[in-house]
């Protein structure tokens, strides 16, 4: 039972199916989305929206840069300066101005009435910040809200940082230009309207829309979630989040300029001035970068004048979570599959070619950062336990067939466990056994010298056990100065009754050799008998919990260990059982030897050697069977003149027809010894 609950606790452990640990803390960590999960979506996102062809918006940016500085002068210009600005970019075919400067300060030059004159007969729109206290008094806001109470829905600011008189009231439009990064401390979204005290009040962007569109009002309605709608009466509607944000779409790209450089005509365009000259303004981060300010206000501005409409719709994280589910359990059903890392690798990689066709066509932001971490990191859960399984198992195979079985054998099964099938199994198979002859001498020789004589048959079964490795064989078992062999297991051999033979002929060749080599040494010769039968037997894991082997048990076992013991006793070097015979007969010439009950058994069965020719020995078979063992004895001459190799034996047979028929006699010779 101990040993039943070990292997299911093994199996389980080792399964790629436990993967689906690694895929639930995947769906966990997914579900709670923790702020490196949102930063690198935040990133992905900003890669999908920055991979699209830029197009052109009705909108310029004029910075105040350096060579601005070397051209007017010591910043802050007097505003007589800007005013003239503001004139210049009309005079250059300017539709609307924004002038991204904040004054919440008096001119020090005293120039504030001559830029009040300017604006007024030139609509300037310009900035305020959201703080947390008031400065400057603020003319109202155009946003009408309808609906639920702003409070607790939108961004909120308890202060607002207005221009001065008279710049703050002539002012065509007043825009929020606060900026509001992210946790990975970037702006992606911009929100349209901020909540300062009691009132709502449009972002720079929005009210340069609002004016450019000639409108008075901005309509927001505001549910119990947050804003629900948001639009300019004379415009389309603008989509936006609960907070009033819109994603920036930064393929709107307005045109740069210098002011002292600039063009012939703006083409009634928008033009948003700001500062870039090293130290008048904090550059904002930002997808493309990091940007300036006015830059940032032309982007929002073009993506709602481009119609863009940028979402990450709310069906996205469940889609998303449910895509992580379906895919997670697929990876690791497809990780058993040797190449499954191709499709796995070509899914990952495709999926965001898919991802931009969704967000080139509906501009939906799909997030796969989360679905490829989490399918990479199941798939290598799966395949990792997949590859330490196999190692184990081709580690197992290794120290348990690695000496019985060739390298050749070894690797086959290395390769595919799945052809051995371990426990016991009924399988035909061809069992060998040989056992040495002459043994008594060869000990006699060495006496006392037990060393050397552990030398030398370690030297005999290496040369013979090489032999059964090179024909697929398995080893068995060496059992003191004998050897046990088999054919067939543990993987399949439709020919394993001729390799046995084959192996055996080899063997004797080899012994040839071997004693070729010894008797240089003084050593007496090795002499052999094998016997080789065929049958069903049970073939599997034998033997206890503490050791067991893999071996073969059966009544066709017995038997080939009883045809090696015949062996000497027909005075061959082989003896063949039955089925091994007929198996051979078409490559080898089978000589049949006589029909015994061994030892132990009631029933005969013929027993068969290899012999060049059987000229005669039929009919010698014949007569002997038949009982007329006087005819047969008159062949034994002829016999060995056609079969000098057989002499042994017909000496044997010769004996045994001298010594009479028993009565009992049915043509078959009852064995008195193994």
């Amino acid at each position: 039972m101990k040993t039943e609950t070990k292997n299911l606790i093994k199996k389980v452990v080792w399964s790629p199916w436990t993967a689906i640990l690694t895929l639930a803390i995947v769906l966990s960590v997914r579900l709670l989305d923790p702020s490196f999960v949102e930063s690198v979506r935040l990133l992905y996102f900003d890669k999908v929206i920055t991979s699209q062809p830029a197009k052109d918006i009705p909108v310029s940016v004029v910075n105040i840069d350096e060579a601005t500085l070397d051209k007017l002068g010591q910043f802050p210009f007097p505003r007589s300066d800007y005013a003239d600005i503001i004139q210049d970019l009309y005079q250059h075919d300017a539709g609307l101005v924004v002038f991204n400067v904040l004054m919440p300060e008096k001119d020090r030059f005293k120039q504030d009435a001559i830029l009040g004159r300017t604006m007024q007969a030139f609509p300037t729109v310009l900035p305020s910040v959201a703080g947390q206290k008031n400065k400057n008094e603020s003319h109202g806001s155009p946003v009408q809200p309808v609906g639920q109470d702003p409070h607790g829905r939108v961004v909120e600011y308890p202060g607002l940082l207005s221009n001065v008189e008279p710049e703050s009231s002539v002012a065509a439009g007043v825009g929020i230009v606060n900026t509001f990064p992210e946790i990975d401390g970037k702006v992606h979204r911009m929100p349209l309207v901020i909540m300062v005290g009691d009132e709502l009040y449009p972002s720079l962007a929005m009210e340069t829309l609002r004016i450019a569109a000639g409108d008075t009002r901005i309509q927001v309605k505001i549910g119990e979630q947050g804003v629900e709608a948001l639009r300019v009466p004379k415009l389309d509607r603008i989509n936006t989040d609960s907070l009033s944000r819109v994603w920036i779409d930064w393929s709107a790209t307005p045109k740069e300029y210098s002011y002292t450089e600039l063009p012939k005509s703006f083409n009634k365009g928008v033009v948003i001035v700001g500062l870039s000259a090293a130290g008048l303004a904090n550059p904002v981060a930002t997808a493309k970068g990091e940007v300036w300010p006015q830059y940032l206000q032309a982007a929002t501005l073009g993506t709602m004048l481009s119609g863009t409409t940028i979402q990450r719709p709310d069906w996205a994280d469940t889609a998303e979570l449910l895509a992580l589910l379906l895919a997670g359990i697929v990876v690791i059903f497809v990780s058993r599959w040797t190449y499954a890392f191709i499709p796995v690798i070509a899914v990952l990689g495709g999926i965001h070619f898919l991802v931009l066709h969704i967000y080139s066509q509906y501009h939906y932001l799909i997030d796969i950062t989360w679905f490829i971490c989490g399918i990479a990191l199941v798939y290598a859960h799966a395949y990792t336990v997949k590859f330490v399984s196999e190692f184990l198992q081709k580690q197992q195979i290794k120290k348990q067939f690695g000496s019985y079985l060739s390298p050749d054998l070894v690797a086959k099964l290395q390769k595919n466990p799945e052809l051995l099938v371990l426990g016991g199994e009924e399988q035909e198979l061809s069992i060998m056994f040989t056992d040495v002859r002459g043994f008594t001498s060869i000990s006699e020789h060495y006496g006392k010298d037990v060393q050397g004589l552990t030398k030398i048959m370690n030297r005999y079964m290496t040369a013979m056990t090489k032999t059964i490795l090179e024909n697929d064989g398995t080893l068995d078992k060496y059992i003191g100065d004998a050897q046990m062999a088999f054919w067939n297991a543990p993987l399949d051999n439709t020919k394993h009754c001729k390799d046995a033979v084959k192996s055996a002929l080899q063997m004797l060749e080899s012994l040839d050799e071997f004693n070729k080599e010894i008797a240089e040494e003084g050593t007496p010769p090795f002499g052999m008998g094998i016997g080789i039968n065929t049958g069903d037997v049970v073939v599997g894991n034998m033997g206890s919990e503490q050791r067991f082997d893999y071996t073969c048990l059966g009544d066709a076992v017995n038997l080939a260990s009883r045809l090696e013991g015949q062996s000497k006793n027909y005075g061959v070097l082989i003896v063949l059982g039955p089925i091994t015979a007929e198996r051979v007969r078409d490559e080898y010439n089978v000589f049949e030897l006589d029909n015994i009950a061994v030892k132990g058994k009631k029933e005969g069965v013929s027993i068969y050697t290899i012999e060049q020719s059987s000229l005669g020995h039929e009919e010698f078979l014949k007569y002997y069977y038949a009982g007329h063992w006087d005819k047969a004895l008159q062949m034994i001459s002829y016999c060995k003149g056609q079969h000098p190799n057989m002499k042994e034996y017909y000496d044997i047979m010769e004996k045994r027809l001298q010594a009479g028929k028993p009565q009992d006699w049915k043509g078959t010779y009852v064995a008195t010894s193994k």
